[in-house]
């Protein structure tokens, strides 16, 4: 009889991993929640099964070892690529079921016969195959990792122990909700300056490659002295027709090597100990850790997560990386028992208002409220943030094409001016 490797949670939360013999996958499924055991990994060691599973392939969920992909799973696995956009779509078609008396289960196999989109289509049937198996809804999920993330997968569990998987969705679908639209006022705020910034630069290419040289020729056929003002900009184009195109390829290549560098591990931590330091990037940085803090670690209590895993999870949400380093230790602190207050003000990622206000949660029971009117504050705090950046980023970009435009009329005066006086003379 096949033999399966688990790794499972039990009632109280705690982590378990051991094997057990079962004719099948699904057997072995049910086995696991006879026991009051949540499953969390589920693989089979040994046995007669007349096939092995296959290794997915990245970005392709994987398929039961037992039971053979329907003709509409491989179609959908073959040319769609899950990516982690589909997690909040898919999670409020499935909601939009269940609240209206649905099991999940049903929810997710009406969605795989009726969903017109292809890749939510195509998920919701790699889902549907997972859970005709004998598998809950998290269990399902884990095996796509590149659309859910651990702590949605967490929560999801800990909803279907608690019987309360519907307003579980629910939160989760407003908290990520609210992280879109964060990305979206920040991509709003970035469109204007962006804009500004690549028409002036084509208003100055089409100046110094087009219109001086043409300006320079008639110049040069009245003669006298140029102006220094005139002679720079005729100097600046005749550097950009000679050398530009290795100028360009210099700071293409310059960019990709700093990109390159700022998504390692290493670039990233010093990048992101610079834009602390920055004046209203930093404070925009801390604000961005605060929000995910808040956010992340209120929705996950609010659920059922415990502590210990409710830190860690929230520990990915933070981006900074410095941030994120002393929150690890923070949280170490946290779990040989410090309280929030104590423990985060070593971090200088949390101002003193944040820390006081976790002071009086905790003192009265109530840190999830706390973290949410932290939240809710946060949130406010960063979209004025936003217009402030936007206005000084847009305002930077005007005062530079205004002064360029200047100085380009004033060495054109001046030109004029010069060789009028030299017909005169």
């Amino acid at each position: 009889m096949p033999r399966f490797a688990y790794t499972a949670r039990d009632r109280s939360g705690q982590a378990v991993a051991d094997e057990l013999e079962a004719p099948s996958r699904k057997d072995a499924l049910r086995r696991l929640q006879a026991r009051g055991l949540r499953p969390i990994k589920l693989d089979e060691r040994t046995g007669a099964a007349p096939r092995k599973a296959k290794k997915p392939k990245p970005g392709k969920p994987a398929t039961s070892t037992n039971t053979p992909p329907s003709p509409s799973s491989s179609r959908h696995a073959g040319k769609i690529k899950f990516t982690r956009k589909h997690r909040l779509p898919f999670l409020q078609a499935v909601y939009d079921l269940t609240s209206s008396g649905l099991s999940a289960g049903e929810a997710i196999r009406l969605l795989a016969t009726r969903l017109k989109d292809p890749v939510l289509k195509g998920l919701s049937t790699e889902v549907w195959e997972r859970l005709s198996e004998g598998a809950n809804l998290s269990r399902a999920l884990v095996d796509f990792p590149q659309v859910f993330d651990e702590s949605t997968v967490n929560l999801i569990q800990a909803g279907e122990a608690t019987g309360n998987l519907n307003d579980t969705l629910n939160r989760i679908i407003e908290h990520l909700s609210e992280q879109r639209e964060m990305q979206r006022q920040l991509g709003n705020a970035l469109a204007y300056p962006i804009f500004m910034t690549v028409v002036a630069t084509g208003v100055i290419l089409f100046f110094l490659f087009f219109l001086l040289p043409r300006l320079q020729t008639l110049l040069d056929a009245l003669g006298g002295d140029l102006p220094w003002s005139t002679a720079i900009l005729v100097a600046v184009s005749e550097f950009a027709l000679k050398y530009g195109l290795i100028v360009i390829g210099a700071v293409i290549f310059f960019g990709l090597s700093l990109w390159r560098w700022r998504v390692s591990e290493a670039g990233r931590a010093v990048s992101d100990r610079w834009l602390l330091r920055m004046p209203l990037l930093g404070d925009f940085a801390q604000s961005q850790t605060v929000l995910a803090f808040s956010q992340t670690l209120s929705v996950l209590l609010e659920n059922g997560i415990t502590t210990a895993e409710a830190l860690r999870m929230t520990e990915k949400q933070i981006q900074n990386r410095v941030h994120r380093s002393a929150f690890d230790e923070a949280t170490d602190r946290i779990l040989e028992g410090e309280s929030l207050s104590q423990a985060l003000p070593g971090t200088g990622c949390f101002p003193d208002l944040v820390l006081d206000q976790l002071a009086v949660g905790e003192n009265t029971g109530n840190v999830v409220p706390s973290l949410k009117k932290m939240a809710v504050t946060y949130r406010k705090k960063i979209s004025g943030q936003l217009n402030t950046f936007t206005k000084v980023l847009a305002s930077g970009v005007l005062l530079s094409v205004f002064v360029f435009v200047g100085f380009i009329a004033y060495a054109m005066v001046s030109a004029i001016f010069s060789l009028s006086s030299s017909f005169s003379m």
